[in-house]
């Protein structure tokens, strides 16, 4: 028995609004979100962390955000911070900090309690992975995202709560670090292996009495002293912010939930291993907010008319000629977190099918056509084919077909006109 639709937010109002990329990342959503924000009554980051980057250029002045949300530059907005978000309370810090000295009002911003710390740890942890895994290695920031939500799932998370006792801090941060220790000591060792064959240090006694040294960020009482002085500051911050949403789409307000990095870049849905640690497609906003599904009315995608992609990992449209170089530099395509030139290919329609699907989309923006100008013919990938030769209209699950997939193209002309200034 069919059981009838509940009644549902007043549609013209778009409450909840959930804006994802549909590509690799760098698709522009900072830009699509801060636009948006002038309409809504609160920004919520659902997930990821300081590995994710949103430039937003405001009346000739430039802001790069990490963690904190695209709509703090307007002062009658609350910002969050979601449960889903993994924060290095050092780098939020630092973002206040800057924000401040420009003029920004932060008083609007709130932290969830629940969300987890990226501790130093996690840091160290993360470098020695990828240095382990040397050309095997998956492209992280080497931000301590992934040793982080690693915690979270095991249970030896530190969260935002914590900041604010002192004994569950000391606790928890020393209950953390004891399963480390063994990983820590392979990474001193690891470091002086590669130190020794870059012909550093010669293996001299004091060098070696240096390396061996403890390192003093994973003191646990200068640790725990550190972290608690964080708390002092984020205190005025801290909420339950799950509750500061319901209460506005409860009154109707619109309410915009801000994911970083990409549906291809989805820990579950993604181009797995080359992923990120968390989930970025329009699901995850309810896990990551703690909002309901029927909560969600509208979900919007944000892709370029190219395509990019920071770090390892399959990319079937990926150029390496002048059309992608120009892409690169007309585009200015370097991570707003690590600087690393992105890489850069032809707009991928099977990739992109994929993610409307997944995310189900009901809005798609795209960004940076202007970057196509002088480029012809323009390309689009419709399919790809495989090794075998059989044609593949839909975005292949099994990795082996994905990594040696060729794309067909469509050919457009192109366009040489300046659009930059073009507003509608």
């Amino acid at each position: 028995m069919r059981r009838s639709c509940p009644v549902r937010h007043n549609a013209s109002a778009m409450p909840g609004l959930v804006i994802v990329g549909a590509q690799w990342g760098d698709e522009g959503k900072g830009k699509v979100t801060d636009l948006l924000a002038e309409r809504a009554a609160a920004i919520v980051r659902f997930q990821g962390g300081n590995n994710a980057g949103h430039t937003i250029v405001r009346e000739g002045e430039e802001f790069k955000f990490h963690l904190i949300p695209s709509g703090i530059l307007y002062p009658d907005k609350t910002c969050v911070i979601g449960n889903g978000v993994v924060l290095d309370p050092r780098i939020l810090l630092g973002e206040i900090d800057g924000l401040r000295r420009r003029g920004v009002d932060v008083n609007n911003l709130k932290i969830s309690a629940n969300a987890h710390l990226i501790m130093p740890y996690h840091v160290l942890l993360d470098t020695a992975g990828e240095v382990k895994l040397g050309k095997l290695s998956l492209g992280t920031t080497r931000r301590g995202i992934g040793p982080c939500y690693a915690d979270k799932a095991l249970r030896l998370g530190i969260r935002v709560q914590d900041l604010l006792d002192e004994k569950i801090l000391r606790t928890k941060i020393r209950t953390a670090l004891e399963p480390k220790q063994q990983a820590l000591r392979e990474l001193g060792v690891q470091r002086r292996k590669l130190r020794k064959e870059a012909g550093e240090g010669g293996g001299a006694d004091e060098q070696q009495a240096v390396e061996d040294a403890p390192d003093p960020r994973l003191d646990l009482h200068t640790m725990t002293e550190e972290h608690v002085s964080y708390g002092h500051r984020l205190e005025p911050h801290i909420a339950d912010t799950a509750k500061l949403c319901w209460d506005a789409l409860d009154a109707d307000k619109t309410v915009i939930f801000e994911g970083a990095q990409a549906t291809l870049l989805d820990l579950d849905h993604g181009t797995y291993p080359f992923v990120t640690s968390s989930n970025p497609i329009a699901g995850a906003a309810c896990v990551g907010a703690g909002i309901g599904p029927t909560d969600i009315n509208e979900v919007w995608g944000v892709a370029k008319a190219y395509a990019t992609r920071v770090g390892a990992g399959p990319f079937p449209t990926e150029l390496s000629d002048e059309a992608g170089r120009h892409m690169l530099e007309k585009g200015h395509e370097y991570g707003t977190t690590t600087g690393r030139e992105r890489r850069c290919g032809w707009m991928d329609l099977v990739a992109l099918r994929y993610a409307v699907r997944l995310n189900r989309l009901t809005s798609l923006a795209i960004t940076k056509l202007d970057v196509l100008s002088g480029v012809g013919p323009l390309k689009v990938a419709v399919r790809y084919r495989s090794r075998e030769g059989a044609l593949l209209d839909s975005f292949p699950y099994h990795q082996s077909i994905l990594h040696s997939a060729e794309p067909e193209y469509e050919e457009l002309p192109g366009f040489d006109a300046d659009i930059t200034a073009c507003r509608s």
